[in-house]
Order: C-alpha cells, then sequence, then structure tokens
C-alpha cells in the first residue's frame, strides 16, 4: 500500500496507523467467547481512538459479544460508544 495513503488516514483521524496494524495482528486469533479477552480489546480500541469507554459502557459490549453470542461487529461497537 501506498505510504501516502497511510499519512493522509494518520493526519485526518489522528490514529497511528502502526497501532492499528498491531490490534489487527493481535486479534487474528483472539478468543472473543472469553470476556477477559473482550474487555482487552475494547480497552486498545479506546486507547487508540482517545475515546474513553466507561466501566457501565464496556461491561454492555463485552455482554454484546460474549454472553449474546453476537460476533464482533465494529460498527455496532462504534455506535454503542458514540451514543449518548
Amino acid at each position: 500500500m501506498d505510504n501516502q495513503f497511510f499519512k493522509n488516514i494518520e493526519k485526518k483521524t489522528g490514529v497511528n496507523m502502526k497501532d492499528i496494524f498491531d490490534l489487527a495482528n493481535s486479534l487474528q486469533n483472539a478468543n472473543f467467547k472469553d470476556a477477559q479477552t473482550v474487555r482487552g480489546v475494547i480497552r486498545r480500541v479506546s486507547q487508540i481512538a482517545n475515546k474513553p469507554v466507561s466501566k457501565d459502557m464496556e461491561d454492555k459490549i463485552v455482554e454484546s459479544i460474549v454472553k449474546d453470542g453476537k460476533q464482533l461487529d465494529f460498527n455496532q461497537i462504534s455506535k454503542m460508544i458514540n451514543k449518548k
């Protein structure tokens, strides 16, 4: 991929692409039926995006993924985080 492409994304979002790639690599073999793993992912995404997630919201996301058997859907997680 074009390095300038990633620089443009970093500039627009303020998110370091290396952090995104590191996160993506860590998700490849992650067990999303394990609440501790899911919490770790939520915290990492929150940190990368510089968007704090309350304990209550974290619990809801974990429940949605682990207990309800839903697949990991970043769009749904984003909607839950941005819901006011």
